[in-house]
């Protein structure tokens, strides 16, 4: 299922334009390529009111079903928003901190001056970030996997078994390409783009075995249990970004067990000329295929 989601930027100097924003778009861009529909974005300032006030109309208005802030979760004085937020949850969910956290340990010592929280508001998830880019995107891939199966139970009727491997889904919606290059066509960098390509890779029905080796006793494919890994695939993302003459990249990845036909990735790429976007898009789908994903055929 597809998840209505927001991001908040907390910040004084933001919200007077005297700051850019990198946070807030960077945690949408990652929310997008993992099939979240971001719905709301926003900055406000240090201000206890207006935090809280953001939260409940993303919760109980918007009826954002992920909330993600970015910000004032340090030890300056001006740093309330796990104090707003957990002014508005009825529930804590401190797994998704403590885990935050001991990402950011790994990283740097001082990941454990972060005093983010999350919680639940009636079926919303709010989650605390860091302020910096760097930190917020490493925050939020180190719990992104984790967070969609606990959305599963928050919005479902019932309980689900956390215990169990998270498995056997049909796979996710696949997105609309019309509709990312509408959006596409909307960012800062776009009066640079010449041309966008697109790349849509499908669960074939012929094994891997047959296109790769000429094995032409290889079973047919029947479907495929197919995951990633959102660190390495960011990581790609940002590697494609710096390619001579690129503007724009956006990934989809699906995941679950798929059948013939189904929707493996979407890419979208924009750049300045052809040769450069060609090469990269060559680049960013062949570092996902060999280091992103992993591909179990069934037959």
């Amino acid at each position: 299922m597809a998840y209505n989601a927001a991001v908040i930027t907390v910040s004084d100097k933001g919200s007077k334009g005297q700051r850019v924003d990198t946070s807030g778009p960077a945690l949408v861009s990652i929310l997008s390529e993992n099939g979240y529909n971001v719905i709301h974005t926003s900055i406000v300032p240090d201000e206890r009111e207006q935090i809280i006030n953001e939260l409940i109309a993303c919760c109980d208005q918007k009826n954002c079903t992920l909330v993600l802030t970015t910000g004032g979760t340090g030890f300056s004085p001006r740093d309330i928003t796990p104090e707003a937020t957990l002014a508005v949850i009825q529930r804590e969910t401190r797994g998704i901190a403590e885990a935050m956290r001991a990402a950011s340990m790994k990283v740097t010592p001082r990941g454990c001056l972060s005093r983010s929280a999350a919680g639940i508001r009636g079926r919303s998830l709010i989650i605390n970030l860091p302020g910096s880019e760097k930190a917020a995107r490493e925050n939020l891939l180190a719990v992104i996997g984790s967070i969609g199966h606990g959305l599963d139970m928050l919005c479902g009727e019932g309980s689900a078994d956390c215990a169990a491997p998270a498995a056997a889904s049909a796979g996710k919606a696949s997105p609309s390409l019309d509709q990312w290059l509408k959006e596409a066509k909307q960012a800062p960098d776009a009066e640079k783009v010449g041309m966008y390509l697109t790349h849509n890779g499908t669960v074939r029905i012929t094994p891997k075995a047959q296109v790769r080796n000429g094995q032409t006793d290889a079973a047919p494919v029947t479907g495929m249990e197919f995951s990633y890994d959102p660190q390495k695939l960011e990581q790609a993302i940002q590697e494609a970004r710096k390619l001579e003459g690129i503007y724009y990249v956006r990934v989809w990845l699906n995941e679950g067990r798929l059948s013939v036909g189904d929707d493996l990735m979407y890419v979208l790429i924009g750049g300045d000329i052809r040769p450069h976007v060609v090469d990269a898009l060559q680049f960013l789908v062949g570092t996902i295929k060999r280091e992103c994903v992993v591909e179990k055929e069934l037959h």
